[in-house]
């Protein structure tokens, strides 16, 4: 091991040093052995040192009979620290893998406790760092996920630490023993139809009996991967500076790339820059998935081609690609009577439209495109509404939604489109906001 156990203390406060101003430390507590163990340092450390508020949080799955018991463990042992616990009971939701959906319920209560400059402490350890690559190497991951856990990343509205991970299970086990700490044994670590349990049980004791550095060599080579993945990060950013052009449909609020900067890079570098856009987006594609975004290349120039992911859909038009999701992906409800123009209108699932200047005068219905429209424009007589879109090179999936302003049978305007937005003789325009604010990014 290199290191004694009685230094743990110490390379434990090395470790959260940067945190040390932080309003508050929170440790997510499951009574299991990393947990005990992480928490009996902090609160010992905390009679000698000035450290933040300290506090524990468990969560209650319930998802299994021996569960029920280990609340009340976890209380009495912080009552014994004296460490204020929060215990939260979360539903977890049925579906294909129980233990992500567990993760999942899990990491929701973390997020929504996290306030700014608070930091959440959990246990991982070097052997479970070791897991993990085993884990998603055998599931065929790439850089990022060959990194292996972060020694922190952002949760909520604070910040995750792990401030364990460069300590071994065998050094925490012999901590909580000279300490004569009690834990839990959660019996389903012991199942091995988990996969992470066949690896710690079968494969791990296997490898370290032939490679006994095996865990800190895995450790090591998961932080040099972490350095390249920074470098293909720092990549994307140059290649999507690029590619993020200003545009004179801005006021979409739509995230959108210039497709021609990017379709002239590597496919690899191509594919680099896009996962690191669509990341903060959607769940990202599968290496087989990745032929949509050939696709959606190659498409004729005058196709308007559809890649479908996980949250969402990638567009391709006016030479460039566009990210819809929510309300953007449903059609809008044919249209409706305007009976006080003085006021915005609210459309069904496309945001609100709104007059500046003088309202003109009614009965005015506001539509959507079915095709045929016709425009009476001063200086240039009738003209095809589809003809007047073209002209202004309107993205495809905007045409459906493009608020249209009719008076009877007469169409007035066409929202937010210079020209055919309003009345220059009369003094008014129709503006169309195509989210409402209050959806924020969701």
């Amino acid at each position: 091991m290199g290191q004694s156990m009685s230094d743990l203390p110490s390379r434990l406060l090395l470790n959260l040093e940067p945190w040390r101003n932080a309003a508050h430390w929170r440790v997510a507590f499951s009574g299991g052995l990393d947990s005990t163990v992480l928490l009996h340092l902090l609160a010992h450390l905390a009679q000698s040192e000035s450290l933040p508020r300290l506090s524990a949080v468990h969560i209650h799955h319930g998802l299994q009979a021996a569960a029920d018991a280990w609340p009340q463990h976890c209380q009495s042992v912080c009552d014994a620290l004296g460490v204020p616990l929060l215990i939260e009971r979360v539903k977890v939701q049925p579906g294909a893998s129980l233990e992500r959906a567990a993760r999942d319920a899990r990491y929701a209560v973390f997020s929504s406790l996290t306030q700014a400059n608070d930091v959440l402490l959990t246990g991982q350890h070097r052997d479970d760092q070791a897991e993990t690559l085993l884990f998603r190497f055998m599931r065929g991951a790439g850089a990022r996920g060959l990194a292996g856990m972060p020694k922190q990343r952002p949760v909520g509205q604070g910040t995750l630490i792990r401030p364990l991970l460069d300590v071994s299970r065998s050094e925490l086990e012999a901590y909580a023993q000279a300490h004569q700490l009690v834990w839990i044994e959660d019996p389903s670590n012991q199942d091995r139809k988990f996969s992470r349990n066949y690896l710690r049980h079968q494969v791990m004791p296997l490898l370290t009996e032939r490679w006994p550095q095996a865990q800190a060599s895995m450790a090591r080579s998961a932080a040099h991967l972490r350095e390249a993945q920074g470098l293909l990060d720092e990549l994307a950013q140059i290649d999507l500076a690029d590619a993020a052009t200003a545009h004179e449909f801005e006021w979409l609020g739509l995230p959108s790339l210039e497709l021609a900067p990017l379709a002239a890079l590597s496919v690899a570098r191509q594919r680099n820059a896009l996962s690191h856009w669509l990341e903060p987006l959607t769940r990202l594609p599968d290496t087989d998935h990745w032929s949509g975004w050939a696709n959606l290349c190659d498409a004729a120039h005058d196709a308007a081609p559809i890649w479908r992911l996980a949250d969402g859909e990638l567009h391709r038009s006016a030479g460039r690609l566009w990210w819809l999701s929510g309300d953007w992906l449903r059609t809008p409800v044919i249209g409706c009577e305007w009976q006080s123009p003085s006021s915005a209108l609210r459309l069904a699932d496309n945001g609100r439209v709104m007059f500046s200047g003088q309202t003109p005068g009614g009965p005015l219905r506001v539509a959507y495109r079915q095709g045929g429209e016709v425009m009476h424009l001063g200086d240039r007589g009738h003209r095809d509404l589809k003809r007047l879109l073209n002209e202004r090179s309107v993205p495809g999936f905007v045409r459906g939604r493009l608020p249209l302003l009719f008076r009877g049978d007469e169409l007035l305007a066409v929202a937010n489109l210079p020209g055919l937005d309003g009345s220059m003789q009369d003094g008014w325009k129709l503006h169309w906001l195509p989210t409402d604010e209050d959806q924020g990014l969701s």
